[in-house]
């Protein structure tokens, strides 16, 4: 299975959504989804984060009915739905444009889906309170789209979406359209809903930040496959793969040769300065005297102690940043690193512009990358 998942907290969750060997093209010459295999599991907010053109949201076109795959099956519990088309699929979709009616009200537009299936008036009244209660939005029934804030309107198509009580809610970048301060903001917003309604989620995004906040889990897509799938805090200090480090921040690679390696561990010699250090290694294919890098993030890199295992390196640039400075670095052979320093915790000020230092790589935060 191409997919690195190293989840273990969860996984007692049933699966609630399965993609088995999905392939989706539209052009017949490459695959926008490549042989995906996927797990939703029931009640979790699962992010799809990735870059433009990774296959994210054609994975959560195809989850919600709108497009079919070319190879291979969607199954919802167990039974497979992949030719089930999307009314039928018990699944709200929240767009990015938001897609409300213009001339119909708040109140209205959130009816539309209980109208399309014929639940009684009264019924239909409640229904539609409970949810805009749940989207904070009680009191704004008789105003127009045109009448609200991009925050209001998003709420508004939060509320249509949930308002028929689905078992997912599937989103595409929702919060795209927000300024910064509302998009935070509604990242709250989402994750308190999900909390209080316990039902899956699944969203598309391409803001790492955003998937970060908010998710239970999350797969970063990459190519029309998925690098690695993860929780949040996982992905960061243990990604799997170059792009994955990449992609979730800033991180430095190292580059180095294989020495020797031992279950999920291994033992790299780095290019600057020969120092050999063992490391995590979670690629299972990377073999002795072979090409590696080792990571670490700006933050975890620190100046080394006297008398300990170090690399050399000049500043060439201190930016300040009020809580940390911001050091660009460059190391014998010309590599540049970044490093955060916070003078306030360590008790002197930062390296200046120039100066030589020497740099530790605390074994706890190194990871060994192919």
């Amino acid at each position: 299975m191409p997919v690195h998942d190293s989840t273990i907290a969860d996984s007692a969750s049933p699966v609630l959504v399965r993609f088995e060997q999905v392939y989706k093209t539209y052009d017949e010459r490459s695959w926008v989804v490549d042989d995906l295999y996927l797990d939703i599991r029931q009640g979790e907010f699962l992010s799809l984060l990735g870059p433009s053109g990774s296959g994210k949201t054609t994975t959560l076109m195809m989850l919600a009915g709108f497009d079919a795959p070319d190879r291979g099956r969607i199954l919802m519990d167990g039974k497979d739905i992949s030719g089930l088309a999307a009314y039928k699929r018990d699944m709200g979709v929240v767009f990015q444009s938001y897609a409300l009616f213009p001339h119909m009200t708040v109140a209205q537009n959130v009816a539309f889906p209980l109208n399309l299936r014929k639940v009684p008036a009264a019924e239909t009244r409640v229904r539609v309170q409970e949810a805009l209660a749940l989207a904070r939005l009680e009191g704004f029934e008789e105003r127009r789209p045109g009448q609200l804030s991009g925050g209001q309107q998003q709420r508004v198509a939060l509320a249509r979406a949930l308002v028929y009580r689905p078992r997912i809610l599937l989103m595409d970048e929702p919060l795209g359209a927000l300024d910064k301060a509302l998009r935070e903001h509604m990242q709250l917003e989402l994750k308190a809903i999900h909390k209080q309604l316990g039902i899956t989620f699944v969203y598309v995004t391409h803001d790492q930040d955003e998937a970060m906040t908010m998710s239970d889990r999350v797969a970063v897509f990459n190519d029309g496959k998925i690098a690695q799938i993860d929780q949040p805090q996982h992905l960061y200090t243990r990604p799997a793969t170059r792009f994955v480090a990449n992609f979730l921040g800033e991180t430095n690679l190292l580059e180095g040769t294989l020495l020797s390696r031992e279950a999920n561990r291994a033992c790299i010699r780095l290019d600057d300065g020969g120092l050999m250090l063992d490391a995590p290694c979670a690629d299972k294919g990377l073999a002795t005297d072979e090409r590696a890098a080792l990571a670490i993030r700006p933050e975890n890199l620190r100046l080394a102690m006297p008398g300990e295992a170090a690399i050399a390196a000049q500043v060439i640039d201190s930016i300040f940043h009020g809580a940390h400075c911001k050091l660009r670095l460059r190391m014998a052979m010309g590599n540049e690193l970044a490093m955060t320093y916070n003078p306030g915790s360590l008790g002197r000020p930062a390296p200046a512009s120039g100066e030589s230092v020497q740099l530790a790589l605390p074994p706890e935060h190194l990871m060994i990358l192919r």
